[in-house]
């Protein structure tokens, strides 16, 4: 028999007080993703009903960014509890089965921890949360568990609590809740606390009270950030573990602690990644590609044997072809490179197509960008771009053209043809020793 269908309340309206930005804190990314979307994309392992977020007054940034989940506001913020009872009438119809509540700004929240969560509230508990036993437990509400049955009787504060300083289980605030019992306990939680707010963590006593069960999970896999610095170490972690994953997977990392890997990098085998180098968003990577030291990608993709900088910067949707050559200070922003073609140093090519084969020289720009507009720029197969030209878009160089160092190309240039813009070259004989003459003459009469 399968388990009873889920749906989630992510609680995301903290002001970032701690965290001191104008931005939502759980707007603030870990491995290029937000904290929020590292909270949805756990969730969306359990296929939920759907998903509803709960954000404060003003926070368009953060609605905008979880669409098309729902959204509810709380205005007052008093509380959990509080924050919970505001996504209520998104859930009127969902009565039966199992309302997991997460928090926005936790990072490493592993999707079987809440599948164990969901399976274990489908047993007949009305509530169960998720603890975790931290090396020092420090200021984290304790869950006081019955020694006999098992079951989770109480979450307690810490604070003027000496009897509980002692319990290691401590509440991480990521709860489940029985759909169908859920919003008549939760009605009675009260604010009769020094703050005057509603916290969810009370909803475990009134279960318990009203005759229902409640149970704990223990989870290793959590870590709720308030701060930069919480931040800070998250990226940390969550890096390191990227750096194992890709080792494991077959890359060589030349300098593990400087490779840098967003969320959704994907690397094949014997990828070798040399130091200094930030994997953006979006970066795809196949077999036997090699990045050189200093390289910054994102949006972007490589083909198998490629090779990539040193000092080199792709994005906005850049595609390098097999065996294709990206050099040393070279940029591209929506190049799409052929097979082999070559673009060895110090150009930028953007909103461009380079043929097979084809070679740009060295100081090469393409003027993509009218002031207004962007413009495109074709350049065929096995055509060759001389050093420091200046391609004009739109404009197409053809198969195996080429273009003269130097040159400004602002017309089409037909295929096998040589295009050139160069003045003549005029030589006078004599003039240098006369010019260094006359000049040392000046700077004499100055000394």
């Amino acid at each position: 028999m399968s388990n009873p269908p889920v749906s989630a309340v992510i609680l995301a309206a903290g002001k970032s007080t701690r965290m001191k930005s104008a931005r939502s804190k759980v707007l603030h990314a870990v491995g290029g993703l937000p904290l929020v979307g590292h909270v949805i994309a756990a969730v969306d392992t359990l296929s939920p009903d759907r998903v509803a977020v709960v954000i404060g007054p003003g926070m368009d940034d953060l609605a905008d960014y979880v669409d098309p989940h729902p959204t509810a506001v709380q205005t007052d913020r008093r509380g959990t509890a509080d924050a919970f009872k505001a996504a209520r009438g998104l859930f009127d119809d969902f009565t039966d089965g199992t309302i997991l509540v997460l928090l926005g700004d936790t990072a490493f929240l592993s999707p079987f921890a809440l599948q164990e969560m969901a399976n274990k509230r489908a047993e007949g508990y009305a509530v169960v949360v998720m603890g975790i036993e931290p090396y020092d437990p420090g200021s984290y509400g304790r869950m006081i568990v019955d020694p006999e049955s098992g079951e989770l009787t109480e979450i307690v504060e810490v604070a003027g609590r000496d009897d509980v300083r002692h319990i290691g289980l401590c509440n991480t605030g990521v709860m489940a809740f029985d759909a169908s019992v859920i919003w008549e306990l939760v009605d009675q939680i009260t604010d009769d606390n020094p703050k005057g707010e509603f916290y969810l963590t009370d909803i475990v006593a009134i279960a318990r009270a009203a005759g229902h069960r409640c149970a704990h999970i223990v989870t290793d896999s959590f870590q709720g950030i308030d701060s930069r610095l919480g931040l800070a170490e998250a990226e940390m972690t969550w890096q390191d573990a990227a750096r194992r994953a890709a080792m494991e997977g077959g890359a060589t990392l030349l300098d593990p602690a400087s490779t840098y890997f967003s969320y959704d990098t994907i690397l094949g085998q014997d990828v070798t990644i040399a130091q200094n180098v930030v994997l953006g968003p979006g970066v795809v990577i196949a077999d036997n590609v090699r990045i050189e030291p200093f390289c910054h990608l994102e949006h972007c993709r490589i083909e198998s044997g490629a090779s990539i900088g040193p000092f080199a910067r792709l994005r906005g949707g850049a595609e390098v072809g097999e065996d294709a050559k990206i050099g040393t200070f070279v940029e591209s922003k929506n190049g799409k490179f052929g097979k082999g073609a070559k673009t060895p140093h110090l150009s930028y090519v953007g909103d461009a197509e380079v043929g097979a084969g084809a070679n740009v020289g060295a100081g090469v720009i393409t003027c993509n960008y009218d002031g207004v507009l962007k413009h495109k720029t074709i350049i065929g197969e096995g055509a060759f771009i001389g050093s420091n030209s200046a391609l004009v878009a739109p404009v197409t160089v053809g198969d195996r053209a080429l273009v003269g160092a130097g040159s400004t190309i602002a017309k089409d240039v037909e295929a096998e043809a040589i295009a050139t813009t160069r003045s003549p070259q005029k030589n006078i004989p004599g003039a240098a020793t006369k010019r260094r003459e006359r000049l040392q003459k000046i700077k004499d009469s100055k000394a």
